[in-house]
């Protein structure tokens, strides 16, 4: 009637917690923190490091096959197989360079000089452009680019010396990766043995089959990268022939360059070919421009991820999400390591699933399975035993 409820027996319960494990959690803290620190400072030499290794992993198999091909005393030479690959490599990026680095340094000062006539038929009322000005009232905003101009053509010697140190970094960071990636080609197998080395003998076999399913993945996304861009570079090529624009040769290596690049390669080398082809008419810029966004919607939703699905043998839903994921977590980089790293997850998880017995072998062998012949890539391959 007045609410009193019978006592309950509480025990309780006396904890105590030694000085050291707090100590040790303190400790743990610290590192994490320093090592997150650490990590923030050295994010531009990881991103190196790791696009070094993933050029490393794309070679290797080019490499294996030349250095069996070799002929005389120097067959079967790493050495030399990765020093040749170097230089086919060096020789592409020179060509590359003389085919387009003259034309923009000619239409930049083409447009440097010509900017000054320009502005002053805008103004000019018997000109076709001074009566498009003035038929739609557009002298504010000629006025705005104009004094926008002179400024920049005004502080162009500042602008210089920032593109030029600018375009000095960009330099040393290609040179280091090149470096680094000839370190690896020659290294690799000997760093692959002695990490093999310290894994106990009776894992050999398990250790032997996960990295070369996980170099296969890797192997299969890099050709898939490749084949994309050289999809999209030749699809481009007939549309710049038919409408007679400056340099198709130069800008088919650009779409291809761009195109390695997942995400946003195509939007970077939409940009310079629309500029490119904006010197020869508004209408062939927006035709460039239109087919641009076309293929880029078709590849994105349509060629990418059924591609990259039969290369790294994951469903386009899994490469689309990895994607996905890949980019909200580490930006470009994220995304471009996503498709592989999430290849790699996926054949841990099943090959635990397989040691577990939740799957039998046969379907762990299904799953792993790529279509196409298998290079060797210094990686060794599991020996399956008599029965």
């Amino acid at each position: 009637m007045f609410g009193l409820r019978p006592k309950r027996n509480r025990e309780m319960i006396d904890m105590n917690i030694p000085n050291r494990v707090v100590v040790r959690i303190l400790l743990l803290v610290i590192v994490a923190i320093i090592g997150l620190a650490t990590l923030k400072h050295a994010q531009h030499a990881i991103i190196l490091i790791f696009t070094a290794l993933f050029l490393a992993l794309a070679l290797n198999g080019p490499v294996q096959w030349i250095a069996k091909r070799i002929p005389g005393k120097r067959k079967g030479s790493r050495t030399a197989a990765t020093a040749i690959s170097f230089f086919v490599v060096i020789l592409a990026l020179a060509g590359f360079l003389f085919s387009i680095v003259p034309p923009l340094v000619k239409q930049t000062s083409t447009f440097i000089n010509a900017a000054p006539g320009l502005v002053q038929q805008t103004r000019d009322e018997n000109s076709s452009i001074g009566r498009f000005v003035d038929k739609y009232h557009l002298q504010d905003e000629i006025d705005k680019f104009s004094h926008q101009l002179s400024d920049r053509l005004g502080n162009i010697g500042g602008t210089a010396v920032s593109s030029a140190a600018k375009l000095g970094s960009s330099i040393f960071s290609v040179l280091t990766i090149l470096v680094l990636t000839f370190m690896m080609l020659i290294e690799g197998p000997r760093w692959v043995r002695f990490l093999r080395d310290l894994i106990p003998d009776e894992h050999h076999s398990r250790a032997d089959r996960l990295a070369h399913d996980m170099y296969k993945v890797i192997k299969g996304y890099v050709n898939g990268q490749v084949m994309l861009a050289l999809i999209a570079a030749t699809l481009l090529l007939p549309a710049l022939l038919i409408l007679h624009i400056s340099y198709p040769a130069a800008l088919f290596v650009v779409v291809f360059v761009c195109g390695l690049i997942p995400l946003v390669g195509h939007t970077i080398g939409a940009v310079i070919v629309t500029t490119v082809a904006l010197f020869h008419s508004p209408w062939t810029a927006l035709i460039v421009l239109a087919y641009y966004i076309l293929y880029q919607q078709i590849e994105n939703y349509i060629i990418q991820p059924r591609l990259q699905s039969n290369t790294t043998n994951m469903s386009p839903l899994l490469v689309f999400a990895s994607v996905i994921i890949g980019v909200s977590f580490g930006g470009l980089f994220g995304g471009l390591v996503a498709i592989p790293v999430m290849g790699c997850i996926r054949i841990f998880l099943l090959d635990y699933l397989r040691s577990k017995h939740v799957i039998e072998e046969v379907t762990y062998k299904e799953a792993t399975r790529q279509d196409g012949p298998d290079v060797d890539a210094g990686i060794s391959k599991p020996k399956t035993k008599p029965a």
